[in-house]
């Protein structure tokens, strides 16, 4: 497998948390956005959407979208139940993810750490706060009553929502006043295989980026 992808994004992070907790052999390939390499022709014929991650199978096809490579990456394995309504939780989660938690901490981190606060996006940044403090607290009220999001056991729904969580920080959002969001980060990380997101930037040197 081939991974086209930045580790320093929320979305391609997942992706490689994934791979390494599995135990599953790939190849990187680090991808610049600001320098436009998601805009290559070579690019958009793997994911017309132009936006990382994709992963390319052995077969040569490619899929994009961060959730949906975590949930073939997982099938099979106990990072994604095999029940009806446990997998639905899982997917649930991840919907949440993408529609009411990332669009709004990681626009803001993305904002604040990698343009360095641009007066032109200020007001953007400031919008971003109100709804990503909404998502923490829907994380925050389960987090209360189950050790995990999807329940009682680690499933690709943590690894979806830690993946900006654990630097909702760097966007403005103080973590807290959120307690059990902080307890369930230090539960995640305490997981077998897991490796920071600083360390894969790390052992793979030349894979920063935006």
């Amino acid at each position: 497998m081939k991974v086209f992808g930045d580790i320093a994004s929320g979305n391609c992070y997942k992706v490689k948390l994934t791979l390494e907790q599995l135990g599953i052999a790939h190849e990187w390939a680090h991808v610049n956005i600001v320098q436009g390499e998601t805009r290559t022709e070579n690019f958009l014929c793997l994911n017309p959407n132009g936006k990382i991650p994709v992963l390319v199978l052995d077969s040569g096809e490619a899929l994009s979208e961060s959730n949906a490579i975590l949930n073939y990456l997982a099938a099979g394995t106990p990072l994604l139940p095999a029940g009806r309504l446990e997998r639905a939780r899982v997917l649930e989660w991840q919907f949440f993810e993408q529609y009411s938690h990332e669009p709004y901490i990681a626009v803001a981190r993305f904002i604040n750490k990698y343009l360095g606060m641009p007066e032109a996006r200020r007001a953007e940044y400031e919008a971003k706060q109100a709804g990503g403090r909404k998502a923490l607290g829907v994380m925050e009220r389960q987090l209360a009553l189950t050790p995990f999001l999807a329940g009682d056991r680690y499933t690709i729904a943590d690894i979806s929502l830690y993946a900006y969580t654990h630097v909702a920080h760097e966007g403005g959002f103080d973590l807290a006043d959120f307690p059990a969001v902080g307890a369930w980060l230090a539960r995640v990380r305490s997981q077998p295989g897991h490796v920071t997101m600083e360390k894969f930037l790390q052992l793979n040197e030349g894979i920063g980026g935006n």
